[in-house]
């Protein structure tokens, strides 16, 4: 934490127990997201017409002990190096004592302090700078918006110096082979943005432009909007680029309407009229639909129930017979017992069935049976 500090004021010291005055140190912080470029400015505000010979950039992490070399200038020639190699460049004029670096996509792993050494020929004398890097999470690249919300497309240039743009482009791409269209221009000379075609009066620039702000804001977004946002700043001879993909939701793919019929190409603005009113019907229809299906079941029931009632008479009657012919034979057995010589008062105890009284002749029974029958009622 306390490393920048230590970096910077032990040549201050330095410098100023050899009597060298006119040493320059100074450090600035700048914070980037990742995938964002970055320029680091390093320019000499010595005096006199000092020639430059050498110009290197350096880097420091915390993980590392020495200096990673990310770029030198020398008889000029510029070389990157390292795995800065394809990823930064020299930008300053060199014949001014600006040697600012450009560095772009910027990776995570490249949080640190950058330092630039500024060499002048016959001279001991060498300019540094410090500039402490912080990189930040990478901004989504793609937006998703619904028709009729307004989204706002970032674009800015991070530069630690006071370098204004000249000019800020907006344009636009569907992503087929056609033409860009032009959706918003913006010149300091001008008094306010100019936008043209079917972006007219829909895009308005919200950003700091005297910090290199460039954003945007597209209102009441359209179905056709969907596609590349393609933002350049330009810096004199500097160009910084960035893309932003846009894509369109529909606002009725959000409306939980389950049927497949109630598609929005048909029902158009009357949805939510069609949709109240079948739940108005389905309510006031309930009870109708309650009150058959009472009915139904009623006089299922009833049915059910004489189907049973029938049914319980048929098996009586079975039962009822084979009684009947069941005591018949028990009256057979009782003469037959009769006729073998058993006693009367056996006789009497096993004589009444009633269903053999039902088969009995209609002549009047005779003194003998008669009396019995008296026995036999004084018996029981």
């Amino acid at each position: 934490m306390f490393y920048p500090l230590k970096v910077i004021l032990m040549p201050v010291l330095l410098g100023y127990s050899l009597g060298l005055n006119d040493l320059t140190i100074s450090a600035m912080e700048l914070t980037v997201h990742v995938g964002d470029s970055a320029l680091l400015g390093c320019v000499s505000q010595s005096t006199g017409e000092k020639h430059v010979t050498k110009v290197d950039w350096l880097f420091l992490s915390g993980e590392h002990v020495k200096d990673e070399y990310v770029l030198y200038y020398y008889s000029n020639i510029s070389v990157p190096l390292g795995r800065f190699q394809n990823r930064v460049r020299l930008v300053g004029d060199i014949s001014h004592h600006d040697g600012s670096l450009l560095l772009q996509n910027v990776e995570e792993t490249d949080q640190g302090n950058f330092t630039c050494e500024i060499r002048f020929q016959m001279e001991s004398l060498v300019f540094k700078k410090v500039i402490v890097l912080h990189v930040l999470p990478e901004e989504p690249k793609e937006l998703m918006v619904h028709v009729g919300d307004s989204t706002q497309m970032g674009c800015v240039f991070h530069s630690t110096e006071e370098k204004h743009m000249s000019r800020v482009d907006w344009m636009f791409s569907s992503g087929e082979p056609a033409k860009e269209e032009i959706v918003l221009r913006y010149q300091p000379k001008l008094r306010a943005p100019q936008n043209w075609g079917r972006f007219l009066n829909r895009v308005n620039l919200v950003g700091d432009t005297s910090r290199n702000d460039g954003s945007m804001m597209l209102h009441g977004v359209k179905e056709s909007d969907g596609g590349n946002y393609t933002c350049s700043i330009y810096l004199g001879n500097l160009t910084f680029r960035k893309t932003t993909v846009l894509q369109v939701i529909l606002k009725e793919s959000r409306t939980l309407v389950t049927p497949g019929a109630l598609r929005p190409e048909i029902l158009g603005g009357n949805q939510l009229v069609i949709i109240v009113g079948i739940v108005c019907a389905t309510i006031l229809l309930l009870p109708v639909l309650i009150l058959i299906v009472k009915r139904a079941f009623g006089n299922k029931s009833s049915v059910t129930s004489t189907t049973l009632v029938k049914s319980l008479e048929n098996t009586e009657k079975p039962r009822a017979e084979k009684h009947i012919y069941s005591s018949i034979t028990t009256q057979e057995v009782n003469d037959e017992e009769e006729s073998g010589g058993k006693s009367e008062a056996t006789y009497m105890t096993m004589h009444p069935v009633w269903p053999s009284l039902r088969s009995a002749p209609t002549s009047p029974p005779d003194k003998r049976s008669t009396g019995g029958m008296a026995k036999t009622e004084q018996a029981f």
